[in-house]
């Protein structure tokens, strides 16, 4: 077979450095092989055989994601090379090429066996191969480490805002119980006043039927200065009608609905006892909004758990069609805490856009750090953006901020792990990192992002068909 010349293979920069007795041990071991254009050079997933060096052409680098083949490189700059790339660390991990080579065009590689490859590295830079096998295990071990503490980092911050928002309608829902069953004792007092007073059977039953009978509220929310008016009209009445304190009675029978028109129904069926009819149904009145109170604040607390199982996706299976919607929506809704007073939250849903198959308690991790990560850089004042869309066969969510932006010379290492340009102690450098993984690995999608000074934009991209080899059952 063919091989490359200690020449040909020192024009290299892989092995510019070598002297002529390393670089004749390599010529004598490898050998050149010829691709044609769609060319597989070596398959993602295979054994990891041999070392692969670019001679000339060019050669892209692939990494199939849940069926789909995502881009990670092109060159045609002779001397890279892939394949068993790790092949120094022997038996210490599973050897299987992580990614496939492709020629683009006629291409001619440089082959050696991996076995080989390996005991030069070891015999030539063996201090070399250990820092890189401590690299290796170190970055994966911290990597690890960090992404559980992340996880518990985003677990935190569902409790957190989940308390803070619960804490409300549970306060709310706590009084208004409190204040009903003193408003139920008094209700009840004042009937039996009544009775004492001599009002019959006949006209106790009408009064106890009638507040379910009486006509509806007006419809359509009413102005301050409109409330005003109906409060001293319905005084007036009252005052008109011989019932004591009747100013006093009159905000909370108007914002129950009761005009002029109830009242008449009331003054009907309760005859010459008008005066303690009224506070007794302005007392009925009273438990009925309290019971609304309370109905509304439970509410709310529904709502809450609703969005928090939606973010955590507890009751989910791991991969299925999610609405996009849903998942941005509930991610907002436990991250409202962060939101200072001087951020305004902007959404844009594409009402269009179908179900897209996902994991989706990952990707609402995604939208978390994306979201946290906006908030930070607009420093407590701007816009904040969700905006989703179609874009081809993807679907595209887009998430902005009007903070400072990124620096250009930073775009290029955000998804750097341990990268960040965040104080110490104030960022781990994994966010991003877990998202690409996610978005990429998990999903076979794309994170794009467009910088400037007040127009930051985060774009996933992620498939709307599902491979035919999705484990939707995992």
């Amino acid at each position: 077979m063919d091989t490359a010349s200690p020449e040909e293979l020192r024009g290299l920069f892989l092995f510019e450095s070598l002297d002529e007795e390393k670089l004749g041990w390599l010529s004598e071991c490898g050998t050149v092989e010829a691709f044609p254009e769609n060319g597989v050079i070596c398959a993602q997933g295979d054994p990891a055989e041999f070392l692969y060096v670019l001679l000339d052409g060019e050669m892209v680098m692939t990494q199939t994601v849940r069926g789909h083949a995502v881009e990670v490189s092109r060159t045609s700059r002779p001397g890279t090379y892939g394949g068993a790339v790790q092949a120094y660390l022997g038996d210490k991990i599973e050897q299987k090429y992580q990614h496939t080579l492709r020629a683009t065009g006629p291409a001619r590689v440089f082959r050696l066996p991996a076995r080989k490859f390996s005991k030069a590295v070891r015999k030539w830079f063996p201090m070399g191969a250990h820092l890189l096998e401590g690299i290796f295990f170190g970055m994966s071990n911290a990597r690890r480490i960090v992404d559980q503490r992340e996880r518990l980092t985003a677990l935190g911050t569902l409790t957190a805002g989940l308390t803070h928002e619960l804490n409300n309608p549970a306060a709310a829902a706590a009084r208004a119980s409190a204040e009903l069953g003193d408003r139920l004792l008094a209700s009840q007092r004042t009937l039996a006043d009544l009775a004492a007073q001599g009002v019959d059977c006949t006209h106790l039953s009408a009064l106890v039927s009638l507040r379910p009978a009486l006509p509806a509220p007006p419809g359509g929310r009413r102005s301050p200065l409109e409330v005003s008016d109906a409060e001293d009209e319905l005084g007036d009445w009252l005052e008109d009608h011989g019932v004591g304190e009747a100013w006093d009675l009159a905000p909370g029978l108007v914002s129950a609905g009761i005009g002029i028109e109830q009242a008449e129904e009331v003054a009907g069926a309760a005859g010459e006892h008008l005066p303690a009819a009224m506070r007794w149904l302005a007392e009925v009145l009273e438990v009925a909004q309290l019971q609304a109170e309370i109905s509304d604040a439970m509410g709310r607390i529904t709502a809450l758990l609703d969005s928090a199982r939606q973010y955590s996706q507890l009751d989910r299976a791991a991969y299925q069609r999610a609405d996009l919607r849903e998942l941005l929506d509930s991610t907002l809704t436990m991250l409202k805490r962060k939101f200072g007073p001087d951020v305004t939250v902007k959404v844009d849903y594409d009402e269009s856009l179908p179900p897209v198959p996902v994991y989706a308690a990952e990707l609402n991790q995604v939208w978390t750090n994306l979201i946290v990560n906006a908030l930070q850089a607009m420093q407590g004042s701007g816009t904040l953006t969700v905006r989703t869309a179609r874009e081809n066969d993807h679907a595209l969510v887009e998430i902005g901020d009007t903070g400072v932006g990124i620096p250009e010379e930073n775009l290029d290492r955000i998804y750097t792990p341990f990268f960040t340009t965040k104080p110490v102690g104030e960022g781990t450098g994994l966010g991003l990192d877990i998202s690409w993984r996610i978005v990429v690995g998990r999903h076979g999608g794309d994170i794009r992002v467009r910088s400037l000074p007040g127009d930051t934009r985060f774009q996933v991209l992620l498939p709307l068909t599902e491979p035919d080899t999705a484990d939707s059952a995992s």
